[in-house]
């Protein structure tokens, strides 16, 4: 089959052909039609989790992905051949992963079925970002009469975090160029905030003169933080999924901070989907490309400045 792999930890993606893998027991074989394309995915490839699990080379690379139920392994009920399904499939002590042709998965473990109507495209751009996104907005508190400050908005995290936090009642700021104001307004932002040129503290402190309530960091830069870290509320909290914070410092100054690692479920990739159907959660694909140009697209995507999902059509 056809996958994009590294030979070892910091060597360039390629395009290649590996074996098929077979479904073991409790596990499910999917013909996949596209994979989504997170920073995870090029972090894992650079080596960020060499020192805490084995990895098996060539490694495919990418979680999540979406496609068609293709074969089953023993003891499962939940799947059969056909099923339309997404989830997350990376597994990095057999080196497979999402940017190939098959993948396998735990029936039991990160998998469910695709959400009604939604296409392959927009269901391989769901798992890893969306359920962060949930995880980061209920670490943070943000409900109703809470006001949430987004730093990286327009990202795959931060697009669902937008609409999840204005779901839940909260008045969500979000960092954005002028040129999306429109698009995060659309998915509820009540403001935007652009981070250009200097100024984001003075900006946001117009805005909210009493302070922030809850802060998601999706960017990870210290000299955002700075200027918004004086802004909170006594008792406010900031979630970063760049594990950027220093909690100590921050907990002497009466803030909770949370360098969070995300909880994957398929309880809560059903979830995701009960929303999606509801049209109450939209993904926004910003790029498709082929499985030939994934190299060059984890290559622009590390290079920053995204603006929602990049999903690769196999």
């Amino acid at each position: 089959m056809r996958a994009v792999a590294v030979a070892e930890f910091g060597a360039t993606p390629v395009l290649t052909d590996l074996p098929r893998p077979d479904p073991g027991p409790g596990e499910v074989l999917v013909k996949l039609v596209a994979a989504g394309l997170n920073p995870i995915d090029w972090k894992v490839a650079d080596g960020l989790l060499k020192d805490a699990v084995e990895h098996s080379f060539p490694l495919i690379l990418g979680s999540d992905g979406a496609g068609v139920v293709e074969a089953v392994g023993a003891d499962v009920t939940a799947f059969r051949p056909g099923d339309q399904v997404y989830g997350s499939f990376q597994d990095v002590s057999r080196g497979l992963g999402s940017y190939a042709e098959f993948a396998v998965a735990p029936a039991d473990g990160t998998l469910a079925a695709m959400p009604e109507g939604m296409i392959y495209s927009q269901a391989a751009a769901v798992p890893t970002a969306s359920m962060t996104a949930w995880n980061a907005v209920r670490i943070a508190g943000a409900d109703e009469g809470r006001t949430l400050l987004i730093l990286g908005a327009t990202g795959g995290v931060g697009q669902s975090a937008v609409q999840l936090g204005a779901r839940n009642g909260a008045r969500v700021i979000a960092t954005a160029r002028p040129d999306t104001t429109e698009e995060m307004r659309k998915l509820g932002a009540s403001e935007t905030v652009d981070y250009t040129g200097g100024g984001l503290g003075e900006r946001v402190r117009a805005l909210v003169p009493d302070g922030l309530d809850a802060v998601l960091d999706l960017v990870g830069s210290k000299a955002q933080l700075d200027e918004i870290v004086p802004l909170m509320r006594p008792g406010g909290t900031i979630v970063s999924t760049a594990h950027a914070l220093n909690t100590d410092a921050l907990e002497a100054q009466e803030l909770r901070g949370v360098n969070m690692q995300n909880e994957a479920s398929g309880d809560l990739l059903r979830t995701l989907a009960d929303l999606i159907d509801a049209g109450e959660l939209t993904i926004r694909i910003d790029e498709e490309v082929s499985l030939r140009d994934a190299p060059a697209a984890l290559a622009r995507n590390k290079a920053g400045g995204a603006r929602g999902k990049t999903v690769i059509r196999l």
